[in-house]
């Protein structure tokens, strides 16, 4: 089985290892892959926003599978130029896409369809931005309506803090063309879950939920970022209220994108709140693809194959068995560059700690020098996923192993998992 995997995170580092470690017989080809892909297959240097060149190189290479990774090739429409020349492709294509591409777009799919999540109105002028936020209050959440890596969202505490964030994003263009429109949206309480979904767009498998850490800073306070760190399981998500998921948001939303000419076929990530009072959890927002740290946490707890599921789904040919998972626990430290989010560093030279026993170390931002040096290359560098029997040895692994690798200003959570353990410890 020879497949393509396009990107070069440590999501697609995840995948990499996944495909392999589960049929060391798959031949991987990655555009543009980074070091640590490099170890599971070959790398072509073809960028992953260049639909022309990765046609070629898959009308060259003919792999069986083509997987793409991350949300800009989507909605630039891979999938479809792919899939127009004969490539079997795991990923929604351009139009179904802006489930995630566009917050606007998804936000009125869902208030049509009837799925749970906030109220919110779409502006392009600030002075009617600023409207809306003052009668929605704070605090109050201001989005770039269209793809911004994760940083996109402000959550205003104070209507001086919302009319500052508009103005960034419309006047200040601080998400450049993601944020020539943007959402005023009405602030939801609770904890943040993330549910995926692989499905044809009829057909719909959940995976096991997970949380992820946005904020850079212990607490989660700080800058909003791409994500600090996820885990899983998480013990909040019974399977009562993963079903619920299922039926009240997953599946009208697929029936809405089918029944817009648009059907969506690939992994569709549920960006959840879920309130302490017992309600339904409410969508924050859609993904188009495996959502990045969680894959990291959430594909070392897989215990079958993953590429059958893949193949099954753009093969238009799965059904809704469930997965089978380990019932272990994972915890996903990211290493971070100096300066990051806001500017980070990158050069800096990496020393790597011996490889530990039940630890992933997925390369986020890494490149090799000239001079074959290991060295940072993005603002999220290394995702250090540790598997353990509990989640409070996930956490002690995650952080020991991130704090062994070495560059200048190199910064990490040392307390991603720290509602779930606090869980623990009030039930112990």
């Amino acid at each position: 089985m020879k497949v393509l995997l396009v990107g070069g995170g440590a999501r697609e580092h995840a995948l990499a290892w996944k495909l392999t470690a589960d049929d060391p017989s798959v031949e991987l080809i990655s555009a543009p892959g980074n070091p640590g892909i490099a170890e599971h297959g070959r790398c072509v240097p073809t960028r992953a926003t260049d639909v022309a060149g990765l046609v070629q190189l898959a009308r060259r290479e003919r792999p069986h599978l083509a997987i793409i990774g991350p949300e800009a090739p989507l909605a630039a429409g891979l999938a479809d130029a792919l899939r127009e020349h004969g490539v079997l492709t795991f990923g929604p294509g351009a139009a179904a896409a802006r489930i995630e591409s566009s917050k606007a777009f998804a936000k009125q799919l869902m208030l049509d369809a009837g799925v749970p999540t906030a109220q919110a109105g779409r502006y392009v002028r600030p002075e009617d931005a600023k409207r809306a936020a003052r009668s929605f209050g704070a605090p109050v959440v201001i989005k770039a309506s269209g793809l911004a890596a994760g940083k996109g969202v402000v959550i205003a505490r104070t209507l001086g803090e919302a009319e500052q964030a508009i103005d960034a994003m419309l006047v200040g263009h601080s998400f450049g063309e993601a944020g020539n429109e943007i959402l005023v949206e009405e602030f939801m309480d609770g904890e943040e879950m993330s549910l995926f979904a692989l499905t044809d767009g009829r057909h719909v498998v959940p995976m096991l939920p997970a949380q992820d850490h946005k904020r850079l800073l212990t607490g989660d306070t700080g800058p909003n970022t791409g994500g600090m760190g996820a885990y899983a399981p998480l013990s909040i998500a019974t399977p009562a209220l993963v079903d619920d998921v299922v039926e009240r948001v997953m599946r009208p939303t697929l029936r809405a994108l089918r029944d817009a000419g648009t059907p969506f076929s690939g992994l569709l990530y549920a960006g959840l709140m879920v309130a302490s009072d017992g309600s339904s959890p409410r969508v924050v927002e859609f993904n188009c693809r495996f959502g990045d740290p969680e894959t990291e946490a959430l594909l070392p707890l897989l215990a079958e194959p993953l590429l059958p599921r893949l193949l099954g789904v753009a093969q238009s040919e799965m059904d809704e068995t469930p997965l089978r998972w380990s019932g272990r626990h994972a915890v996903t430290t990211v290493v971070a560059a100096s300066g990051y989010p806001e500017t980070p560093r990158l050069g800096d030279s990496i020393a790597l700690p011996a490889v530990r026993a039940d630890v992933h170390v997925f390369h986020a931002g890494t490149r090799r020098a000239d001079d074959g040096r290991l060295v940072t290359a993005g603002g999220r560098v290394f995702a250090v996923t540790a598997v353990a029997d509990t989640l409070a040895d996930a956490q002690r692994s995650s952080i020991r192993s991130a704090g062994g690798i070495e560059f200048a200003g190199s910064q990490y959570r040392a307390d991603i998992a720290w509602r779930e353990i606090e869980r623990h410890a009030g039930a112990a």
